[in-house]
């Protein structure tokens, strides 16, 4: 199974509460203007206690 794949299940059963109280996903979007263009990127995070995962693209 590819890693991306295995991130995106891992959060899904996160999300959905199969362990407990859902987590609700935390979505963070940036632009960045500088000399040489603008970049746009967007992670989708979910946390429980100490851990994390993420989920991040950059275009």
């Amino acid at each position: 199974m590819k890693p991306v794949a295995v991130i995106a299940l891992l959060l899904t059963l996160a999300a959905c509460g199969v362990d407990g109280e859902p987590v609700p996903p935390q979505v963070n979007s940036t632009v960045t203007l500088s000399s040489s263009g603008m970049s746009v990127g967007t992670a989708v995070t979910l946390g429980r206690g100490p851990f994390r995962l993420g989920l991040g693209a950059a275009l």
